[in-house]
């Protein structure tokens, strides 16, 4: 398989950023649980329920993981049954609407990337590498509003030739995943059909947007043991790390 990642075969190999080329991925679920958290802490206090704590194996990977982040908040809201005003992006993150839940996460993972830095996956980065040796062409799609400072601060913004990230994608009004159109938008960027390229993703939601676009090869990285769940939604491989696709 390492062997078929060739120009004659693919044109381009997409990759997601959190999980798949830094490891920021838990620092966003961390600061989703933080933020869940003290939201529904609090609202339980107010109409004197119980409080049911937000999870990250359950609620984050099944409502939030890979989604944009405004979808990320609607969708785990709906879970809960729980009806916010949908407000603004430009809401305060003190705002209790879906908009400033959002952002209000958004600043936490700002702190603790401030606080911890960013890690990256030295497998991903050695394949990057060598697909770019071998004439394949790079992109990332992420759904993060934060994918050039993470690039940029892991020293990696200049590897790929084109970048969809949530806000490309707010200004395209491109739907997140799910929905294959980041994808899609990103292998146009480069000047290629989707069965020439190869989406690279670690959340389900992203398999998902590999499958429905009709990409060529589903690259799924389990990193949490969900391996079975990659493949049951559309990843056509699955590794443990992209060291293993590196020949």
């Amino acid at each position: 398989m390492t062997d078929q990642l060739t120009a004659d075969r693919y044109d381009a190999v997409l990759f997601d950023l959190d999980g798949v080329i830094t490891d920021t991925a838990a620092v966003h679920a961390s600061a989703w649980k933080t933020m869940f958290d003290d939201f529904l802490r609090r609202r339980a206090a107010e109409h004197e329920k119980p409080f049911v704590p937000f999870t990250i194996d359950g609620d984050y990977k099944t409502y939030v993981d890979g989604k944009p982040r405004y979808d990320g908040v609607r969708s785990f809201l709906r879970s809960r049954d729980i009806d916010l005003p949908d407000g603004d992006p430009g809401d305060d993150p003190e705002q209790e609407t879906a908009c400033g839940l959002g952002n209000r996460k958004n600043e936490l993972v700002n702190r603790m990337l401030d606080d911890e830095g960013v890690t990256v996956y030295e497998g991903s980065v050695r394949l990057v590498h060598q697909l770019r040796d071998r004439g394949v062409r790079l992109a990332v799609v992420s759904s993060s509003r934060n994918c050039v400072a993470v690039l940029r601060a892991a020293g990696l913004l200049d590897l790929f030739e084109a970048r969809v990230d949530g806000i490309v994608a707010a200004d395209r009004n491109l739907p997140g995943k799910p929905a294959p159109d980041t994808f899609l938008s990103a292998a146009a960027d480069l000047g290629t059909r989707p069965e020439r390229a190869v989406v690279v993703e670690d959340a389900i939601s992203g398999v998902q947007a590999g499958r429905n676009g009709g990409f060529g090869l589903v690259i799924g990285v389990d990193r949490d043991g969900d391996s079975g769940a990659l493949r049951d939604h559309g990843a056509d491989l699955v590794v443990a790390d992209l060291s293993e696709l590196v020949s």
